[in-house]
């Protein structure tokens, strides 16, 4: 009598104490329901709006409680977007737990997750990103209007309290949003372009995979309401000329590498007539069917499951 395949066990983590609560849910709901059952036992983790790890069954189980049920999977699969999640959180409970997991580990994430360091970083590697400034609310008071700027909070995601600032009586209520949800703020100049994102898969050899990039056309800029009220329009592949096309790779994998990503991870550029001009990166980037990543994957012909199975088989402790 055949003994059956042990199925490897993975822990989908999802949720999280942020404004990215929802989204977050939603990813770890797909990748949970896509994961090959056959190759997998999947073993769904939830991480309450105030910090409570819920089980299977969404009973409370503490942190304790979720460190022994990890303890007993294979593999962890963070889907946590933001802060407590994406920005390294995770990654380190993972290590001190020698626990493997999908994803960056703890300095790409805590870097990525800080768009100020990123921008400081994407200039030391020669990648131009959007003039700006970094506000604090101790600063913002002095902030006067100029021109035309973005304001958007250092670290968070899924373009929540981003806001174009076209006229100096819209700048105070766009610094107060943005500072509702962190401690620090960026104003940045306002950038022409096509807005195109790149997605960077460190493949399970070790080996790089850029699939083709997607354009992003939305009508001003690409808030929030735009990404996930369904009036985005999503264009994969990007129509891009040669040059262009190896610019926004080029710069991509420098910023992943010089990062030190793991896994997958989505670049967001302006594609200007100068270049690339790096907006963001994100090393937990969305990831239901129908997010840019999986899209553009699916693009190069890699299904929504190959691209999760590719993305286990290369978790790291």
């Amino acid at each position: 009598m055949r003994t059956p395949p042990t199925r490897t066990r993975v822990a989908v983590i999802g949720g999280g104490q942020n404004c990215e609560h929802d989204v977050s849910l939603a990813s770890a709901a797909s990748v949970a329901g896509a994961l090959d059952p056959a190759a997998y036992d999947v073993v769904p983790i939830t991480i309450g709006r105030d910090g409570t790890w819920r089980d299977r069954g969404l009973r409370p189980i503490g942190l304790c409680g979720a460190a022994q049920v990890l303890r007993g999977c294979d593999v962890a699969f963070p889907v946590v977007h933001g802060p407590r999640g994406e920005d390294g959180a995770l990654a380190a409970l993972c290590e001190l737990a020698g626990i493997a997991y999908v994803g960056s580990g703890v300095r790409p994430g805590a870097i990525a997750m800080d768009k100020w360091t990123t921008k400081l970083v994407a200039a030391a590697v020669g990648i131009a990103t959007a003039p700006g400034r970094l506000v604090t609310a101790a600063t913002a008071g002095h902030e006067r209007w100029t021109h035309p700027v973005v304001v958007k909070p250092v670290a968070a995601g899924s373009s929540l309290g981003v806001s174009l600032v076209t006229e100096p009586g819209l700048l105070r209520p766009a610094l107060e949003e943005a500072l509702a949800l962190d401690d620090r703020v960026l104003v940045e100049d306002v950038v022409a372009g096509r807005e195109i994102d790149v997605a960077v898969l460190r493949r399970t050899d070790g080996s790089l995979f850029v699939p083709p990039a997607l354009e992003i056309v939305a009508d001003g800029v690409f808030d929030h309401e735009a990404k996930y009220g369904g009036h985005a329009d999503f264009r994969v592949p990007a129509r891009l000329e040669g040059v262009e096309a190896k610019a926004l790779k080029e710069a991509a994998l420098a910023v992943y590498d010089a990062l030190g990503c793991s896994g997958v991870a989505r670049v967001d550029f302006f594609l200007t007539e100068d270049g690339p001009v790096l907006n963001e990166v994100n090393t937990v980037p969305g990831m239901t069917e129908h997010s840019q990543v999986p899209r553009m994957f699916a693009a190069a012909g890699m299904s929504y499951p190959e691209l999760l199975d590719e993305l286990v088989r290369g978790a790291h402790r």
